[in-house]
């Protein structure tokens, strides 16, 4: 799957397994000492039945009740250092897998903040919260339960299979032939079950996304009468998911009824040939019973291993679409990658680059964009920044600006055409670099779950408190952080302390301050707020534009009146730039713009 496609990569076999192993790797003395401890835990398991065989040959020779006095403690000690060697083995196991877990949870977390926003929107938030949720919630059980107890019956199923052969070659081949059918059983599982459980994954996703975005666009739904079109498209989600789950099912149920039918083959099949090999005196009756002691108690790990299997089948599936994160362009530079895919514009998806730009001078050429359902959005736009300018970008609704702010921003990357900083292109700067020169200030502002540090400290890791003092300072929110309870150390967001949308938009500002940014793109970043906490929020705004380049995505023409030039789009193209002075003598489009604004405004009571 590609990233243009707008979903998320989905990993082969082949970097799964390289994955796996890397996180072995990582915690291989964990590893290594549960392979050890099930290896003798097995290997205690396997004592009790070979003694069996010895009491039933120490009786039918004339040994009378001492022989299985004396042998009789031993299957019990064995029998008490099985359990011992195994819970042991399981304790170090479950602490292997939570490690592991949490790696990959951290490793999930750190690619996902380094996706670039055009891909995440595209995506969709359903496939990323499936993916983050159920998918890890999966691999997690697969690493603290699965994979222990997986290790444990391969060993014990390995070392029993040994034991028949070590008792007589032709029993244990003739047992080893008896598991034919469950070869062909699970071969014929394995061929469909990877598969399956992926398209059960993306309908999973699906149906997140699709409640997702009705949740969130309730208001638009309700308002444009969506409601019949949101509720069949659920349903059609919820047929698929239905569908791809039956599947699955029908996988298990032929499978597992299969197998559970052939665990008696085995058996039966070393006694009756045990049986006549016995009356040509090939092998004694002790062999034969401790023989057919092993292959029952193999059917015991082999039936856990079996479940395993089928468990691994859906992790497996899993565990790929979570790494399947790290082919995103821009996630994971420590492994290989993919070829590139396709963005929506059908441009490479250029893996970001660490080039510093030369200085802050921002120069658009020749610019095209087209969204992935829709036409041109904009249509060859020229445009050149000056360091240190504040240029206002004006229009109709439509005309492009929004989209411009993007490319400008890096968020997305033009079709054709380039849009550079410093003669480096926007989009393929990497993401700490890019903070440092262009930030995008919108109209959402998130405060996110932790302390008001922890906000902080995401636009800047390095810096100390006193850095986050000055910050707080410079957008006027330090009086009220200091009324906090725990100062820069309470906790925001549910369970802690609430925030109004003037004091969510200055720790956004804040956190500009902080990765100190010499360009600024603002789109209507205090349109949603009310009049009295926009007045707040604006002079906290004008703090932070001191002394940077500014780029104002401006609906309310007070902004252009007093920029340094205004740019005017219409339909995707740049048709006039200048002066506020100079446009409107010119009486074209921004001079119309600005008659009928301020004739609006002159209405005003």
């Amino acid at each position: 799957m590609s990233v243009g496609q707008g979903l998320l990569p989905v990993a082969d076999r082949g970097r799964v397994r390289r994955a796996a192993l890397r996180l072995v790797r990582a915690d291989g003395r964990a590893f290594t000492a549960t392979l050890l401890l099930n290896a003798l835990a097995a290997g205690a398991g396997l004592v009790g039945p070979w003694l069996v065989g010895r009491i039933v040959d120490a009786v039918r020779g004339g040994h009378g009740a001492g022989a299985v006095d004396r042998l009789a403690p031993w299957i019990l000690l064995c029998a008490l250092g099985e359990v011992l060697l195994a819970r042991w083995a399981r304790l170090v196991g479950y602490r292997f897998g939570e490690r592991t877990l949490a790696r990959v949870r951290e490793e999930y977390v750190e690619r996902v903040l380094a996706l670039p926003a055009s891909v995440v929107e595209r995506a969709g938030t359903g496939d990323l919260t499936a993916r983050g949720t159920a998918d890890v919630a999966i691999v997690g059980t697969t690493l603290r339960d699965v994979g222990p107890e997986l290790l444990v019956n391969t060993v014990q199923a390995l070392f029993v299979l040994v034991a028949v052969f070590a008792l007589d070659p032709l029993l244990g081949a003739f047992g080893l032939l008896g598991l034919t059918p469950i070869w062909l059983s699970l071969r014929w599982y394995l061929r469909r079950a990877r598969d399956g459980y992926l398209a059960e994954g993306a309908a999973t996703s699906e149906v997140a996304e699709i409640l997702a975005s009705t949740a969130a666009g309730a208001r638009t739904v309700e308002a444009f009468g969506l409601r019949k079109r949101r509720i069949t498209a659920s349903r059609d989600a919820l047929e698929t998911s239905r569908r791809t789950r039956f599947y699955t099912l029908f996988l298990r149920t032929v499978f597992f009824p299969a197998v559970e039918v052939t665990y008696t083959v085995p058996v039966a099949g070393v006694l009756l040939l045990g049986g006549w090999l016995h009356q040509r005196g090939a092998v004694g009756v002790g062999a034969v019973v401790a023989a057919a002691l092993y292959l029952r108690q193999f059917t015991e790990p082999l039936d856990q291993i079996l479940m395993r299997v089928e468990q691994l089948q859906s992790s497996s599936a899993s565990f790929a679409r979570v790494e399947g994160l790290a082919q995103t362009p821009g996630t994971d530079t420590s492994s290989p990658a993919q070829a590139p895919g396709a963005d929506t514009t059908g441009s490479p998806q250029a893996p970001r680059r660490h080039t510093v730009p030369a200085d802050d001078r921002i120069d658009v050429r020749g610019v095209r964009y087209a969204y992935e359902r829709g036409g041109e959005v904009l249509r060859g736009v020229d445009l050149t920044v000056r360091p240190g300018e504040r240029l206002a970008v004006v229009g109709p609704s439509g005309a492009g600006k929004t989209t411009l702010s993007r490319l400008l921003a890096g968020i997305d990357r033009p079709g054709t055409g380039a849009v550079t900083v410093g003669g480096v292109p926007v989009a393929e700067l990497a993401p700490e670099l890019l903070r440092r020169q262009v930030v995008l200030v919108t109209q959402e502002h998130h405060v996110f779950l932790g302390t008001v540090r922890d906000n902080l400290l995401i636009a800047e890791p390095e810096a100390t408190d006193a850095g986050l003092w000055a910050a707080l300072t410079a957008v006027g929110a330090d009086e009220w952080v200091r009324e906090l309870p725990d100062g820069l150390d309470t906790r925001l967001g549910e369970g802690g302390t609430d925030t109004d949308g003037s004091q969510a938009q200055q720790l956004a500002l804040a956190r500009v301050v902080l990765a100190d940014p010499h360009t600024l793109i603002l789109d209507e970043a205090t349109a949603l707020l009310d009049p009295t906490t926009a007045r707040h929020a604006e002079r906290a705004l004008a703090a932070v534009l001191e002394g940077r380049t500014v780029i104002a995505i401006a609906h309310r023409l007070h902004t252009a009146h007093d920029a340094d030039r205004v740019a005017v789009m219409e339909d995707g193209r740049l048709t006039e730039l200048g002066t506020h002075e100079d446009l409107v003598t010119a009486d074209g489009a921004y001079a119309a713009l600005w008659r009928t604004w301020h004739g609006d405004t002159a209405e005003q009571p």
